[in-house]
Order: structure tokens, then C-alpha cells, then sequence
């Protein structure tokens, strides 16, 4: 079977086993009474604490001592394991630590799924700055799958939505054994240092000042992405309370039908990654996906399931310039920017400042925010929140724009156009 084909499958299920659950855990959480906002975003933070720590660890053990298609194939099936028993438990603190536990298998898998792509690709001499991407893309298409399954199946506000999930993941897992074998290739220590022997290296990247402020801007765009995770699916179900829109509202009804438009918009986005990236450089790109999100929280604070439908699906078409063209292109910039013995590492690094430390602030200050600011006896300001959330990205995205210098996108030695 063609390799292409077989990642494309990794990369669908690697993201329909996160996509089942992500979007709806809020409404499942508050339609249930589970607790406030704030313990959600405690609750949702734990992929923040998760990726601080994981996604390195697993990196290193990649790249010294154990194949990395294994590694990932052992945390799949852990990771569904958990998610089977949410359905036992009955308060935030119990959600708690269960999701934690699940976070601590799922977050390094995506990094790690990123490596296994880059590695199978460069053995067989393809581009991966080309070929990856329209590999990736399918990793969205599998979000879309399963966001449509969660909400037709009537899942969203109960936990039906973790054992689709959990059995989709075991299943991964079990599919991972399959893939061809993805070796380590920093295995000799030699004389290096103890922080080199310990796969640390990555962490040096720091003392770069280019790496560095990449890496620190990461972290701001980390804790915007968590914010409409968190949020935009309860934001439309809360429609609902609102007397001229009411719960047979096609938006309240659908609504996580409606916000898997911004992964289909992720789809069209990515395989525009390779052009825009030789094209504009990475700053210009980042600066796009910074600036699309203020215009993201904006229109959906302006939003409403009548008149203002056009700029909630206006909203949804921006978020995948606002993902994609930094999540992904930042993932390539890594990969091409970093030697071959540290790239799983660095890979982690990356996603340790954005879905880590990023998204950590950005949950719990958040719903610390929201609970003392925004909320008006049970009903949330959302015009308001929304509203900050954008003020909060315009600042970010000027921040970057006088700090960051640009350089060209460096092409991958090994590689080929094929």
C-alpha cells in the first residue's frame, strides 16, 4: 500500500479520536451542571498541562530509544481506554483528573504523528514541504467527520461523544503497529554533555533569538486557539436562552455542525500552506493568522443566529487562516529549521508552547475572566468576551509585527521534489 495513503489514514483518525469530543465537551459539561466556569477551565486546561510536559518527553524517547510508531500506538490505546470511562464520572473534580489522564496520552500523539509523517515521507525521498500538507489535510477532514457524527447522533450533550471516540482510538492505536518502523536516530551519546545524553538539546533552541521569539509567540496564538475551543460550541448552544432565537434555532440545533465549517475552511487553508509560506515568508504568514483571529473573536462577537448568521459562518471560514497558518506552517518551519537528531524534540517543544503553556494561560485565565467580568447571574456576556478575546489578538499580532524578523524558509536537505 502506498505510504501516502497510509498516513493520510493516520492523519484522519489521529484527529476524528480528538474531533468527537473537543468542540462539545463544553456543552456537555454545562447542559449537565457539572460545575462552573472556571472548573471547565480547569478541566479544559489539563491539555495544557498535558502538552507542557508530554509531547518533550515522548519526543526525546522518539528520537534516543523506543520507534516512534510504537510509542504512539501504545498512548492511542491508553488514551481511548480513559475516555470509556467519563460516563462514570459525576463531578468537575472526577472529570478532572480522568481528562487529565487522557490529555497525558492523547497531546504528545500529535506531535509524534507529525515526526512518523516527516520521517516515512524524507526515507522515500518525497518533499515534505509539499507533500505534507495535503497529507495533513485529511487530519481535518477527520475533525469534520467526527464533530458531524458527535451532533447527528445526538452526542453533544452527553457522553456518548468519548466512547466514539475511545473506541476510534484503540483502534488507531492497533493500526499504528502496522506502519512501517519509525527508528530512533540520535541513539549515540558519545561524549556529549548530560543535557545532550538526556535528549535536552531541543531546549537550546531557546538561545537563538529568531527560535526564541517563535517559540514565545507560540504561546500567545496557543491560548487563542484554546479559546474557541473551549467556547464556540457553547456559545451557539446558548442561543437557546435568548427568546428570539429559542432551542429549535437551526444554529442551537446544528451548532456543532455549523462550527466544523472552520475545519472545512482548514482544509482549503493547508494546501495553500506550501504557496504562502515561498510566497510571503514566515512572518507575513504568522502576521495572517494572527490578524484572521482577531477578525475570528470580532464577528463572532457582532453574531447571531438571524441577521448576524453571515458573520458567525464568516467567522468559521476565517478560523482555518487562523490555525493553519500557524500551527501548520509552524510545524514545517521546526521541521526545516532544526538538525535531524533533535526534531522530534523540537516538534514537542512546539507543541509544549502552544497547546502547553499557551493554552494553559489561556484556560484558566479565561474562565477566571468569565466567571468574575462576564458573567451576569447564569447567562454569559458573549458579546463582551468575544470582544476581548480580539483585543487580546490585536495586541499579539502587533507585538509580533515589530519584534519578529523574517528570513526564507529553508528547504529540507534530504529532501526531493517527486
Amino acid at each position: 500500500m502506498d505510504i501516502r495513503f497510509r498516513l493520510i489514514l493516520l492523519s484522519f483518525m489521529q484527529f476524528f479520536v480528538w474531533g468527537a469530543w473537543l468542540i462539545t465537551i463544553g456543552t456537555y459539561f454545562f447542559v449537565n451542571k457539572l460545575g462552573s466556569s472556571e472548573q471547565f477551565g480547569a478541566i479544559f486546561s489539563t491539555l495544557a498541562i498535558s502538552s507542557m510536559v508530554m509531547p518533550a518527553i515522548t519526543g526525546i524517547i522518539a528520537d534516543r530509544w523506543i520507534n516512534a510508531e510504537r510509542l504512539y500506538g501504545i498512548l492511542q490505546i491508553l488514551y481511548g481506554a480513559l475516555l470509556w470511562l467519563v460516563p462514570e464520572m459525576k463531578s468537575a473534580d472526577e472529570l478532572y483528573w480522568l481528562i487529565m489522564a487522557a490529555m497525558f496520552c492523547y497531546m504528545p500523539t500529535i506531535s509524534l504523528s507529525n515526526s512518523i509523517s516527516y520521517t516515512l515521507l524524507t526515507q522515500r525521498g518525497y518533499d515534505v514541504i509539499r507533500m505534507f500538507p495535503p497529507i495533513r489535510v485529511w487530519g481535518t477532514i477527520g475533525f469534520i467527520v467526527a464533530m458531524w457524527v458527535t451532533n447527528l447522533t445526538g452526542s453533544k450533550a452527553n457522553a456518548q461523544q468519548f466512547l466514539i471516540a475511545g473506541t476510534a482510538a484503540i483502534a488507531l492505536g492497533i493500526y499504528a503497529f502496522t506502519l512501517p518502523a519509525c527508528k530512533p536516530t540520535n541513539t549515540k551519546a558519545g561524549n556529549n554533555s548530560i543535557f545532550s545524553q538526556l535528549g535536552l538539546d531541543a531546549f537550546k533552541l531557546f538561545a537563538r533569538y529568531r527560535m526564541a521569539l517563535f517559540f514565545i509567540f507560540s504561546m500567545f496564538l496557543g491560548a487563542a486557539l484554546q479559546l474557541t475551543n473551549m467556547y464556540g460550541d457553547t456559545f451557539l448552544d446558548d442561543f437557546k436562552n435568548n427568546p428570539l432565537y429559542g432551542p429549535e434555532s437551526f444554529v442551537v440545533k446544528y451548532s456543532t455542525i455549523i462550527m466544523s465549517i472552520s475545519q472545512v475552511s482548514e482544509t482549503l487553508f493547508i494546501l495553500a500552506i506550501p504557496f504562502f509560506l515561498k510566497r510571503f515568508g514566515i512572518k507575513k504568514v504568522m502576521l495572517f493568522a494572527m490578524f484572521a483571529w482577531v477578525l475570528r473573536f470580532g464577528l463572532f462577537s457582532f453574531g447571531n443566529p438571524a441577521e448576524g448568521l453571515w458573520m458567525i459562518i464568516l467567522s468559521c471560514v476565517v478560523y482555518g487562516m487562523a490555525f493553519d497558518f500557524f500551527n501548520i506552517s509552524g510545524s514545517l518551519f521546526i521541521e526545516t529549521n532544526t538538525e535531524s537528531g533533535i526534531r522530534s524534540s523540537a516538534q514537542g517543544l512546539f507543541m509544549m508552547m502552544t497547546n502547553g503553556v499557551g493554552a494553559f494561560l489561556g484556560s484558566k485565565t479565561s474562565g477566571w475572566l468569565i466567571d468574575r467580568f462576564y458573567l451576569h447571574g447564569n447567562e454569559k456576556d458573549w458579546h463582551a468576551i468575544w470582544l476581548g478575546f480580539s483585543g487580546y489578538a490585536l495586541v499579539t499580532a502587533l507585538l509580533f509585527l515589530f519584534l519578529f524578523k523574517d528570513e526564507p524558509l529553508k528547504e529540507t536537505p534530504t529532501s526531493i521534489v517527486h
